[in-house]
């Protein structure tokens, strides 16, 4: 593939990346403590997608809270 190949576009944004980032590291904060157990690993997710600002299922589901 050549280097304009598919590129990952933002799609998350504000409000969006905010919430994402801070139930993710709740999350993971939880889990840390034993609170709910290894589930809470799940916030990996949330916390990867809000720190780069791009959600791969976003494209699939037609949304996009960036700003134009």
């Amino acid at each position: 593939m050549s280097s304009k190949g598919k590129i990952m576009k933002a799609n998350v944004g504000g409000i969006d990346r905010i919430l994402r980032i801070v139930v993710g590291i709740a999350l993971i904060a939880l889990a840390l403590t034993g609170v709910i157990g290894v589930w809470g690993w799940i916030g990996v997710v949330p916390l990867a997608t809000g720190a780069v600002g791009f959600c791969p299922l976003y494209p699939l589901l037609k949304i996009n809270t960036c700003k134009k």
